[in-house]
C-alpha cells in the first residue's frame, strides 16, 4: 500500500510539473522586445567628390568647398553619404568608371543606386585665379532625372554661402529672409509688390530672398516708396521717416485760437455801399462833362450900331 502511494503521489508531482511547463511555455516564447532605433532617414543624398575644369583650385580648397557642404546638408530627415565614403564604395564595388562621371545623368544614377541614396548632388569647380565658382546639381535617383541646379561662390558669404547654396538646391522655398518696417506713424498702410501686408507697427515678414518694391502710405503724409533686398537668413530693417504735407502739418502745429462771440456793427451812413456808388456815380459824371466840354466851339455875334 505503501509502494503504491508513494507511486501515485510521484505520478501527481509529474503531472503538475508538467502543466506548470506547458503553462510557462507560451510565456518563454514571446520575443523579448527591443528598444526602437532611429528613425529612417526620409532623404539619403550622396555627394560624390567634386570635379575640376582645371588646375586653378587646390585640393585643400576642393576639400574645404565639399566639407562645407555636407555639413550644410546635414539637417534632421536628411543622411548624408560624403566624397570619401563614395569613393570606398565605387572602389570596393570595383567601377572605376564611376568615380568621374563626368555630368552624365545615367552614371549618377548608377552611383547613387550602388551607394544606396535617393539623390545625388554633383559638384563642379570652375572659374579664373581667385573667382571660383562651383555648379551643383541635383539628381533625383528613383526617378532618373535632373531636379535643378544652382551655383556657390567660394570665399565669400554672397547669397548665404554654402548653406545658401545647399537651400536653394534641396528647399528652394525655404530660402528666405525677414523684412522689418519701422514707421514713425502709426496706421499706415503697408504694401510688397503691390500686396498689402497690413499697417504699422508691424512684426518683421517672412519673404523670398530678392529685390521687393516696398510702398508706405497714410493719409496724412506723402508716400514712402524704395526697392529693399532681402537677405538669406538674415533680418533687413527699413525705417521709414514719413513728411507730412504742408497744409495737414500747418494745420497741427499752429496754435488753437480762442472760442469768442463776434458781433457785427453797421457802419456809419456815409461808409455804406450805396453812398459810396452814389457817390462814384456823381463824380463819374462830372468827369465826363468836363471832358466834353473841352471840345465844344461857341460862335456868339451881336448886333451894333443903332
Amino acid at each position: 500500500m505503501l509502494a503504491r502511494g508513494s507511486i501515485q503521489t510521484r505520478l501527481g508531482a509529474v503531472a503538475l510539473c508538467a502543466l506548470v511547463w506547458l503553462g510557462a511555455a507560451p510565456a518563454a516564447a514571446q520575443p523579448t522586445p527591443r528598444p526602437a532605433g532611429p528613425a529612417a532617414a526620409a532623404r539619403v543624398i550622396a555627394l560624390p567628390p567634386l570635379t575640376t575644369l582645371g588646375d586653378e583650385s587646390s585640393r585643400a580648397e576642393i576639400r574645404k568647398v565639399a566639407q562645407d557642404l555636407e555639413k550644410a546638408m546635414a539637417e534632421p530627415g536628411t543622411r548624408v553619404i560624403g566624397p570619401d565614403a563614395v569613393s570606398d564604395a565605387v572602389k570596393k564595388a570595383k567601377k572605376p568608371l564611376l568615380r568621374e562621371c563626368g555630368g552624365e545623368l545615367a552614371c549618377l544614377v548608377e552611383l547613387g543606386q550602388l551607394v544606396g541614396a535617393t539623390h545625388v548632388v554633383a559638384g563642379e569647380v570652375g572659374g579664373l585665379g581667385a573667382a571660383q565658382v562651383v555648379g551643383l546639381r541635383l539628381v533625383d535617383v528613383g526617378a532618373g532625372k535632373d531636379v535643378r541646379n544652382t551655383t556657390l561662390e567660394v570665399g565669400t558669404d554672397r547669397d548665404g554661402g554654402a548653406r545658401g547654396a545647399v537651400t536653394r538646391l534641396l528647399s528652394p522655398a525655404r530660402y528666405t529672409g525677414k523684412l522689418a518696417v519701422e514707421v514713425d506713424a502709426s496706421g499706415a498702410s503697408i504694401y510688397l509688390s503691390g500686396t498689402v501686408l497690413g499697417k504699422s507697427p508691424a512684426a518683421p515678414i517672412e519673404l523670398p530672398v530678392g529685390s521687393h518694391a516696398l510702398r508706405v502710405t497714410h493719409p496724412e503724409y506723402r508716400d514712402f516708396v524704395r526697392f529693399v533686398d532681402v537677405t538669406f537668413g538674415a533680418t533687413t530693417t527699413v525705417k521709414v521717416g514719413l513728411q507730412q504735407f504742408p497744409i495737414v502739418a500747418n494745420q497741427v502745429n499752429q496754435k488753437p485760437r480762442r472760442n469768442e462771440i463776434v458781433t457785427w456793427v453797421d457802419p456809419p451812413w456815409y461808409r455804406r455801399w450805396y453812398v459810396l456808388v452814389g457817390a462814384g456815380v456823381v463824380v463819374l459824371g462830372a468827369a465826363t462833362a468836363l471832358a466834353a466840354g473841352e471840345d465844344l466851339t461857341f460862335d456868339y455875334t451881336r448886333p451894333i450900331g443903332p
